[in-house]
């Protein structure tokens, strides 16, 4: 299975190639248009800051192809904010697959909200397996807000937020996968097997 992991300059994107390579994807790392489209998944990771990654992807018209893929898409951390409507974070206009807005964690509490965290309220064929009590692990300063149509699972921190979304070909992930142990190596094998 070829899997593309979209490149558009953003951290932490090496650890989700080994990860697609451990569980028997053959995973590229590429911004190329062509490649991209021809393969048979294609995920989006990474950590950063929206405003510079939406840079990048609309200079080299990624922001268009992929709001027409129509293969199975997983966003990861930074790509599940990329992929909603606005970040906080500069005041970034994003890709607006999915119509909810990315704030920013008040100040009140340790930003950003790093370690364990358990998923709740799991509704998605992406989570077979996995239960209320399974944890992930975080790393953010910026949420993406619960919507009863996209949001598949939730977590807490401070408040509930979206900590995985679905919307067509489209899934997305706040937590790294790669990083979670046998809970993320379940959801990458679940995406993988769509």
């Amino acid at each position: 299975m070829d899997v593309a992991v979209i490149k558009y300059n953003a951290g932490n994107v090496q650890s989700v190639l080994y990860a697609m390579e451990r569980l028997g994807a053959n995973a590229t790392l590429t911004d190329d248009w062509e490649t991209i489209k021809k393969s048979d998944k294609v995920v989006f990771p990474g950590q950063g800051e929206a405003s510079t990654a939406m840079k990048y992807l609309r200079e080299r018209k990624l922001d268009q192809l992929i709001q027409s893929l129509e293969q199975p898409f997983f966003g990861i951390c930074l790509g599940l904010q990329l992929l909603c409507e606005h970040s906080e974070e500069y005041d970034t206009s994003c890709l607006g697959v999915f119509p909810i807005r990315v704030k920013k964690f008040p100040s009140v509490e340790k930003v950003p909200h790093m370690g364990w965290n358990n998923l709740e309220h799991l509704k998605s064929p992406l989570l077979k397996g996995l239960t209320d009590s399974d944890y992930v692990y975080y790393v953010h300063s910026y949420y993406a807000e619960v919507d009863p149509r996209y949001t598949i699972a939730t977590s807490h921190y401070m408040h509930d937020f979206s900590a995985l979304l679905h919307r067509d070909n489209y899934y997305a992930m706040q937590a790294h996968p790669e990083k979670s142990s046998r809970v993320g190596e379940t959801i990458l094998t679940n995406f993988l097997n769509l």
